[in-house]
């Protein structure tokens, strides 16, 4: 099972799987082929797909609509028509009407709303909607004529929708702190449509005419082409033709440059393109560098290197940051610099095309149905969550802790977190009557979240991210839960920057002040850097071994301190050892294949695996007041090793942690999941922001406050050689004792990650079971 099959259990139902979609845009369906085109015909294929156009206004006295079934595609435009004379109020009034008709008429309920612009979300607002998807493809308030309401109607869109797209990444920064569950979706391209340009296509008649060398653009023709760059460039070289394709729109034909070696060709459908392009020694994006195109990613530069054609450009920013170091890009601010790069572009075209393969790679993981794909994975958790959370405020019971109480039990397992719950759920479908108690109030262990007073889902004991690479771990805890992908991504605060951790490419350039362009570079940098040491015995000789004492100390050295009460020097090279450094760019804090979230919170997960019927929970519980009542049953201790042998040989150390919870009245103030501060003048070790790990939709966001310290509650074992030779005398004891079984990280005194306790726990089942049925073996001989 895949994280994508294991999310999409959530669906219960036929209609849910294929909830129609009404996408609303501000562009019609046969303009030009874009964005939407590319989406909803892939969403068509299994689904209804509605494209509610702009209105179109009309001298007739009555509002209808218009239903175009276009040719080639199983999307349905709608056209609304209405009377030029109504005012905006009835206007907006009798396209909701035609909308509620639209519905009525194909029988669609709950459908998928999705928005291309803000402007119409108030026809449809009304809609009780399977999900409401926000994908911003343009900042569209920054274009010419751009109505003054337009940012409120994004704002009004953004507190309704459950997942929001941006058509790049600019975009996303600019727009992160808008919404809870933002995503960057660059463009895509259909590389084999484009790729034909490579080859010996036809040149079309009105561009063979031209004189060549030919440079090419093609696209929408306004306010966002650089027209007094495109005058220069053709003044500068005469002996280079200029060719537009494309529609002009909301600029006149009259302001265009004009000289004998520019051509406008006019609109030209999406199929006839590659022929075109295939008569270019080069491709033009004379984009002007202003607010109109501040945030803009466009579709075309895929599309031009999959055509096989150097790209001439201004330096867009989402260009710089996706395609700045392809070869076959360049980049060029004014005329001259513009000029000479079409010069280098011809060189390069004639060239033997070595430089297409990096491209032809690139290109490779930037397909419209990879696109698709991604999204529809987000839409679909979007339609899961709407479903579970429609009221945020729902608390979620705990499992009765007396609702099956019997007098004997096979099993007393002490300990309701993952170890305990994961060995009462697979003894009880062996048919073993467990007890399962925890002294505190509530099940999961430090995996425990719940809903605080404001809705908000909050890890009470810290973060708790899974991740695996075991499909055996995660396909046994997708029987108990849905998924939300999540990849966990932390920042170090070091002084004035915010770095990624681990150490990556861009930490040594951040940190540093350099521009390291490769893992080459970067491996290269941080061989220089590092301080072997011969043997590696502690954490601090696992850090400088690998990236030297600067890093070591801005990085490890504080921050180890105050987690650990001790100098890296004194413990165990293991501590650091679980946090490489990178030469790539890669900021995910984990690598695993499976990386997810459960989609309604850890403590649902466990009232899953707990909810049968030969488990009796009891919560609130000490093990010391129940074990002489079940002298029958089998321990299973998954708490302090030390504190079940009375301390006999002393008490083992342990790291405990406090959480300070604060709810803010804003959407976003992280960046990040988490932040940590190394820095020992801070009292705190790291700040998590919880609604990064959960995508919960709230207008308002709890952080927590992580400290360290000697006392409280043991979360972690101290790796240090003392505390270990301490444990093998508790270790030697459990092993004498035939009455109990100790799973778990306080029980065996080692650090685990989640998956790792699970993995401990199915394997110290199969081992019971195997020896269970030795016994029932040997008894019936």
């Amino acid at each position: 099972m895949n994280l994508s099959s294991s999310l999409t259990q959530g669906f219960r139902t036929a209609e849910q799987r294929k909830a129609p979609i009404i996408c609303f845009s501000h562009l019609r369906w046969d303009f030009v082929l874009q964005r939407p085109q590319h989406l909803m015909e892939r969403f068509a294929r299994d689904r209804q797909v509605f494209y509610f156009e702009e209105f179109i206004p009309t001298d007739h006295h009555l509002a209808y609509l218009e239903i175009h079934p276009f040719e080639g595609t199983a999307v349905k435009a709608i056209r609304p028509r209405i009377p030029h004379w109504l005012g905006q109020d009835e206007r907006e009034r009798e396209l909701r009407n035609l909308l509620d008709e639209l519905l009525s008429i194909y029988g669609v309920a709950r459908p998928i709303l999705w928005f291309y612009t803000p402007l119409m979300y108030g026809l449809a607002r009304h809609i009780d909607a399977a999900a409401v998807i926000y994908d911003c493809m343009d900042e569209l308030a920054n274009f010419k004529f751009a109505p003054p309401t337009l940012k409120d109607a994004e704002a009004a869109l953004l507190k309704r929708a459950d997942v929001a797209f941006t058509g790049g990444h600019s975009l996303y920064e600019a727009k992160r702190h808008l919404h809870d569950n933002i995503h960057p979706f660059p463009s895509g391209v259909d590389v084999d449509h484009f790729h034909a340009a490579r080859g010996n296509l036809e040149e079309p008649a009105d561009q063979r005419s031209i004189s060549a060398p030919k440079f090419g653009y093609y696209g929408v023709i306004d306010e966002r082409l650089d027209l007094g760059l495109i005058s220069c460039v053709a003044n500068a070289r005469p002996n280079l033709s200029f060719v537009f394709i494309g529609p002009i729109v909301k600029i006149s034909p009259d302001d265009l440059p004009k000289a004998e070696n520019i051509h406008y060709l006019g609109r030209k459908a999406y199929g006839e393109l590659p022929a075109y392009v295939s008569g270019w020694s080069g491709a033009l994006m004379p984009f002007a560098l202003d607010d109109a195109t501040r945030f803009i990613s466009p579709t075309k530069t895929p599309e031009y290197l999959a055509a096989g054609r150097p790209i001439v450009s201004t330096p867009i920013a989402d260009v710089v940051r996706q395609y700045g170091g392809v070869s076959g890009v360049a980049l060029a601010r004014d005329a001259e610099q513009f000029a000479t790069a079409c010069d280098d572009a011809l060189v390069l075209k004639e060239s033997d095309g070595a430089w297409l393969r990096s491209v032809d790679t690139l290109l490779a993981a930037s397909s419209w149905d990879d696109t698709f794909h991604a999204m529809s994975v987000l839409v679909e958790e979007a339609i899961i969550r709407r479903s579970a959370f429609t009221h945020s405020l729902t608390q979620f019971p705990s499992p009765p802790t007396s609702a099956r109480s019997r007098s004997s039990f096979d099993y007393l397992i002490v300990g309701a977190g993952f170890a305990g719950s994961v060995l009462a759920e697979r003894l009880a479908a062996d048919g073993r009557h467990v007890l399962l108690c925890d002294r505190r109030p509530h099940i999961g262990g430090n995996a425990y979240d719940f809903h605080n007073e404001d809705g908000i889902l909050v890890h009470r004991y810290g973060p708790h991210i899974f991740h695996t690479n075991s499909q055996e771990i995660f396909d046994y805890l997708s029987q108990f839960t849905d998924w939300r992908p999540y990849q966990h991504r932390v920042l170090a605060d070091i002084g004035d920057h915010r770095l990624p951790v681990p150490i990556n490419r861009t930490t040594l350039n951040g940190f540093y002040g350099l521009n390291l362009k490769d893992e080459a570079e970067a491996a290269l940098f941080l061989a220089a850097r590092a301080e072997p040491c011969d043997p590696i015995e502690t954490a601090k000789d696992a850090v400088v071994s690998q990236v030297g004492g600067d890093l070591y100390r801005a990085f490890f050295q504080g921050y180890t301190r105050k987690q650990w009460g001790l100098d890296p020097s004194q413990l165990d090279r293991s501590v650091t050892s679980r946090v490489p450094a990178r030469v790539s760019d890669d900021d995910r804090y984990f690598l695993d294949t499976y990386q997810a979230m459960p989609l309604h919170g850890y403590t649902r997960m466990f009232e899953k695996m707990l909810d049968h019927e030969y488990i009796t929970v009891s919560l609130g519980t000490e093990f010391a007041d129940i074990r002489r009542d079940h002298p029958e049953a089998h321990t299973i201790f998954t708490g302090p090793i030390d504190e079940y042998f009375d301390y006999r040989f002393g008490r083992l150390p342990y790291r405990s942690l406090e959480f300070r919870h604060e709810t803010h009245d804003a959407r976003r103030l992280l960046p990040v999941g988490v932040i940590n501060y190394p820095s020992e003048t801070v009292p705190y070790t790291r700040i998590t922001e919880y609604k990064h790990l959960t995508g919960q939709i709230h207008p308002k966001t709890t952080i927590s406050y992580e400290f360290a310290g000697g006392e409280g509650e043991p979360y972690y074992p101290i790796p240090r050689p003392d505390n270990q030779a301490l444990y093998k005398q508790y270790e030697a004891v459990a092993r004498r004792s035939s009455d109990v079984t100790f799973v778990g990280r306080l029980a065996t005194y080692k650090y685990y990650n989640m998956d790792q306790v699970v993995g401990q726990a199915l394997a110290t089942y199969r081992k019971m079971s195997k020896a269970h049925a030795s016994t029932i073996a040997a008894s019936v001989k």
